[in-house]
């Protein structure tokens, strides 16, 4: 189905891939129980400016872990922020939108915690969204929410990833969802994405990669394998969530500890290594770093934030495995976990894991090439960290800001005007 140019010349369009809410943030728990007050208020704030600055013609956002880690628990109050959300006046431009919840958590075999939310503008006219069953596009008309068995969805394609994945964990959620979109006759796909963690920061120091990246590396191959296959004509591709991603923690660890001695602390029953101690070897011995399983206590956090935290990147190597089929735009600012989830420390890293660029939007190099640059050839792309300075969880969203020329991506021969922004 050929579908729409544009009279205008771009559609501007805002992608979050991490709301969590486990304190509150979007990644780690999305909006079950928010948290304090205050962190809810923090939430909407910040989104709500986001809206104001930069005035998207679409919205995706993207929330993994929805509900909260205290899922049972917490779930019944995602309809209240839902409904919330859609009807704040903020957002009361936004005539259209399209909301699919993975709440079945009673379903071991299917639940994914994964949570995605679209708004599409009142002046962008005649968007549609793939059906993969009918295998056509569909006008998007009216505000819908999906949850429960969205296995039976045909808007959406959703899986969670097979148990053998990731054996440590008994009852993993991690999985994606994907929709397909059609705006101003550009096709692309938008995939909310949750990879792995790393269980041990023992085991994550072992090697280098960590068994843990291995993990990842093949979880996200998986999902790029099965959005270009035969099943459907191929498009373009943005895949935002949280991809856990983290530093290479033995490189990252000999480079901060280059000159400190290590202790061993081993459990006297298995002899199993349960803390690594490293101290200044001179200083009066001073303790740089204590690694646990879940503890990561370097004693200078500034490291993480400095010029944010810019020194650290070439640590970042998960991507680079994928570099033929994933681009990124530039990391410019501190790593997005773990961050504190006391209301009164947002800018503070927690003592559990390393911190480490979890949060990201990746796209296909076609998608890239979507991406408009202003008349007069200055950026207007913008990839960056909401809410730098309150509590937002343990995750801080990103976002990535741009806009999408009418008729990019298409040959000029096969424009149809249909869609029109006014």
């Amino acid at each position: 189905m050929a579908l729409c140019a544009s009279s205008v010349r771009y559609v501007r369009i805002y992608v979050i891939p991490s709301l969590c809410c486990a304190g509150v943030a979007l990644p780690q728990a999305p909006c079950a129980v928010l948290g304090t007050t205050a962190q809810k208020g923090h939430l909407f704030i910040c989104l709500f400016q986001v809206v104001h600055t930069h005035k998207p013609h679409f919205m995706a956002l993207h929330c993994q872990e929805f509900g909260g880690k205290n899922y049972e628990a917490s779930m019944s109050h995602v309809d209240k922020f839902v409904k919330e959300l859609l009807s704040s006046d903020a957002m009361k431009d936004y005539n259209r939108a399209r909301v699919y919840l993975d709440e079945n958590y009673k379903s071991q075999e299917h639940f994914t915690a994964l949570g995605s939310f679209y708004f599409l503008h009142e002046s962008l006219k005649n968007i549609y969204q793939f059906d993969f069953k009918a295998k056509k596009y569909k006008k998007v008309t009216g505000k819908e929410i999906y949850s429960d068995t969205l296995e039976s969805t045909p808007m959406l394609e959703k899986e969670k990833f097979p148990q053998d994945y990731f054996p440590e964990c008994k009852w993993s959620r991690k999985g994606f969802i994907r929709t397909r979109w059609c705006i101003t006759d550009c096709a692309f796909d938008l995939v909310n994405i949750h990879l792995f963690h790393d269980a041990s920061n023992l085991i994550a120091w072992e090697t280098s990669p960590s068994v843990y990246s291995g993990i990842r590396h093949k979880a996200l191959g998986y999902v790029l394998d099965r959005i270009i296959d035969q099943r459907f004509e191929k498009v373009s591709y943005f895949v935002f969530g949280d991809f856990n991603f983290r530093l290479d923690a033995k490189a990252v660890v000999e480079t901060l500890c280059a000159k400190a001695t290590m202790q061993t602390i081993r459990a006297a029953d298995t002899n199993e290594v349960v803390k690594l101690i490293f101290r200044e070897s001179d200083n009066d011995r001073k303790v740089m770093l204590q690694l646990e399983k879940k503890l990561f206590d370097y004693f200078n956090q500034d490291v993480f934030r400095d010029n944010n935290g810019t020194a650290l990147l070439e640590f970042d190597r998960e991507l680079s495995v994928f570099k033929d089929r994933l681009y990124e735009l530039d990391i410019s600012f501190p790593p997005s976990y773990p961050y504190s989830e006391d209301s009164s420390q947002g800018k503070q890293y927690m003592n559990t894991r390393c911190p480490a660029w979890c949060d990201r939007i990746l796209m296909s190099h076609s998608a890239k090439e979507l991406i408009l640059k202003s008349e007069n050839d200055e950026k207007i792309v913008i990839y960056d960290h909401i809410g730098p300075n309150v509590c937002m969880g343990d995750h801080k969203p990103v976002f990535l800001s741009f806009r999408i020329a009418a008729g990019a991506g298409k040959p000029i021969a096969n424009v149809h005007k249909c869609c029109v922004v006014q």
